[in-house]
């Protein structure tokens, strides 16, 4: 009784939610081209970034050697972008990682992606809000922030006075969402200030390539000590001086933060609904995209890094400061100008990712039905525009700024590994997920025949079951033993034997194919973050200790032998405007290089993921797993 209430309760962890078929639309929705989405990408790709985020990582984590971390940032996303642009092709529904997860590794897998997407964007609404701050300080010459503290800071301690203003520029978003929700016409605003913001950041590399002193590139210590900073330098705060003065090890965890910068492809899969084309337009929008912001963001770190040494970059500094330092006053405001844009030319759906995760877990009867308003509701979109306001200040004030870039960032990199795990194994799947395939309804369902005869009825096995028959009551007690009935009913192919798993018998995947695949995934996943673990924290690896060099070897063996396994079974012949190329290696290199870069967070990006898994498990285990409209 114990085995099959475990059986039952894991059988629920992974059943899987049915798509239906994609309509045909001949409605004016269906209007964004392949130009359209690739512009839609890289307007919300390339963003505040570009201004924040580069002076935090080029100081303190990776000097000039931030442009590498721009190049390796974009390359792991366009793997997670190539996984995604085979889910376009695959499952043409307006969705997210979280539809894809559920349609493919079941519905836990499905919860945490949407519970993870949740935390990222309430952490994204936190910098947009903090940036927007800053951005609006920056085009009034600093003048905001220095009143508050002279108003504020001698009668309460000066944090209040960053608080407050967080607090006055969330209120004048909440009324700009208010006066914003039954305008339908904002592109035409939005495309300005994206143009606008652009044509900024062409100034500032043009400005960088011609102000920019190479040197800066190649610092040594007598720089430092030249600029009155000898008590840090010499492998002190400052590194070790020259293009990479933190080491590889900054590289790395530059890379990690500058993920952030790369997160914001996914709109192309949020908005593929009215792609005109999505098997087609969602993946070349996709890599097109990312390609288009690596180049940007390499660039503008380059100009940064050239015109300002990065020693000189204060803490929370932005790019219009650059111009301060090369004494381009003008060019001071016209950066902030810019920048001031970036920030507001999103600011009219700020709060729509994260209402509309929320009402489609709800809908799908993961979260509380209340929820499911969310999106739709006047009074619910309101209380929860003040919902989650008040958790955006309190995020903002436990964390601080480069915090939230790491717990941004380390959801993102979860999320990816996520859909790169639902690649590889829907590619080997029987057949395609469209909801009425006999190996489909077997899969999720079992897979045996007893129980697919007992559910169609009127067979000669459910009456034997009705009157007592020995045989199939055992068959019905067991059901989910897919290998086991595969054995004993099954033809002579389907049987689990190793050399079947090295040359199998058809060209076509089959159940048990299938199940091999998840299975060898599934160990493949823990062996690679195994593997990260090892590389990351075990530093008798560099020094040449044979423990740890035994240890990786033997992960490398047990890992190429599994990836053999998978790589030697058929592939789903389902025919598909674009597939991820090189399976298995791709998305395992994907899933390898995200587990790696999250191994590089702070322990403060664990903890603050921690407990938000702790209490999204709390409320599906309680509820969620109780009440999916998939059972």
């Amino acid at each position: 009784m114990l085995c099959q209430g475990l059986l039952r309760f894991g059988q629920k962890l992974v059943r899987r939610r049915p798509l239906e078929p994609p309509v045909a639309e001949t409605s004016p929705a269906r209007r964004l081209t392949i130009l359209d989405l690739v512009a839609l990408g890289v307007e919300h790709t390339v963003g505040i970034s570009a201004y924040i985020v580069a002076g935090d990582v080029a100081r303190d984590q990776a000097g000039p050697s931030i442009v590498i971390c721009s190049l390796v940032a974009g390359l792991t996303s366009l793997l997670a972008g190539l996984c995604y642009a085979e889910f376009g092709a695959r499952v043409p529904h307006s969705g997210s990682s979280y539809l894809y997860s559920f349609v493919s590794i079941g519905e836990l897998g499905a919860f945490i992606t949407g519970w993870i997407l949740i935390l990222t964007n309430v952490a994204g609404l936190a910098i947009r809000i903090w940036a927007w701050t800053l951005a609006l300080d920056c085009l009034f010459g600093n003048k905001i922030s220095q009143t508050l503290q002279e108003i504020v800071s001698p009668h309460v301690p000066g944090v209040f006075a960053e608080m407050l203003g967080l607090f006055v520029m969330f209120l004048l978003l909440f009324l700009l969402d208010l006066l914003t929700w039954n305008i339908r016409q904002l592109s035409l605003v939005t495309n300005v200030v994206t143009l606008v913001n652009f044509l900024v950041l062409g100034f500032v590399i043009t400005s960088g390539f011609i102000k920019g002193d190479l040197h800066n590139w190649k610092l040594t210590e007598e720089d430092y000590i030249q600029a009155g900073l000898n008590d840090t330098s010499s492998l002190g705060l400052l590194g070790s001086g020259g293009f990479v003065p933190f080491g590889f090890q900054g590289i790395v965890r530059g890379t990690a933060t500058c993920l952030y910068s790369f997160i914001g492809f996914t709109i192309i899969i949020i908005r593929g609904k009215e792609a005109q084309n999505p098997q087609h337009s969602i993946p070349m929008g996709v890599v097109i995209s990312l390609l288009i912001s690596s180049l940007v963001y390499f660039s503008v770190f380059s100009a940064l890094t050239l015109m300002v040494p990065y020693y000189q970059l204060r803490p929370g500094s932005t790019l219009p400061e650059a111009f301060l330092h090369i004494g381009w006053a003008p060019a001071y405001y016209i950066v902030a100008f810019g920048f001031f844009c970036s920030i507001s030319a999103s600011f009219s759906v700020y709060m729509f990712p994260i209402r509309r995760m929320i009402s489609m877990m709800a809908q799908d009867g993961l979260l509380f039905p209340v929820l499911a308003r969310i999106q739709t509701g006047t009074y619910a979109r309101i209380a929860s525009t003040l919902i989650f306001g008040i958790i955006t200040a309190i995020t903002v004030f436990f964390f601080g700024f480069t915090a939230l870039l790491d717990l941004i960032s380390f959801g993102g990199l979860l999320v990816f590994s996520l859909l790169a795990f639902s690649v590889l194994i829907l590619r080997y799947e029987p057949e395609m997920q469209n909801g009425g395939n006999e190996a489909q309804v077997q899969e999720e369902n079992g897979g045996n025949e007893v129980q697919m005869q007992e559910e169609n009825g009127g067979n000669e096995v459910q009456v034997q079951e009705e009157n007592g028959g020995n045989e199939v009551q055992m068959q019905e007690e067991n059901v989910g033993n897919e290998v086991q009935v595969q054995e004993e009913n099954g033809p002579a192919a389907e049987k689990l034997i190793l050399r079947g798993q090295f040359f199998p018998g058809g060209p076509t995947p089959t159940p048990l194919s299938g199940r091999v695949v998840y299975v060898c995934s599934s160990l493949l996943a823990l062996l690679l973050t195994l593997l990260c673990l090892v590389l990351a924290h075990w530093p008798g690896l560099l020094s040449g200790d044979p423990g740890p060099i035994t240890v990786v070897v033997l992960l490398l063996v047990l890992i190429t032998g599994i990836t053999g396994v998978i790589w030697r079974q058929p592939q789903s012949p389902t025919p598909l405007p674009f597939k991820a190329p090189a399976l298995p290696l791709l998305p395992l290199l994907s899933i390898f290089v995200n587990v790696y870069l999250m191994m590089q967070m702070t322990a403060l990006s664990w903890a603050g993921v921690g407990v938000w898994m702790l209490i999204g498990f709390a409320i599906y285990f309680g509820y969620g797993i109780q009440h999916s409209l998939v059972s």
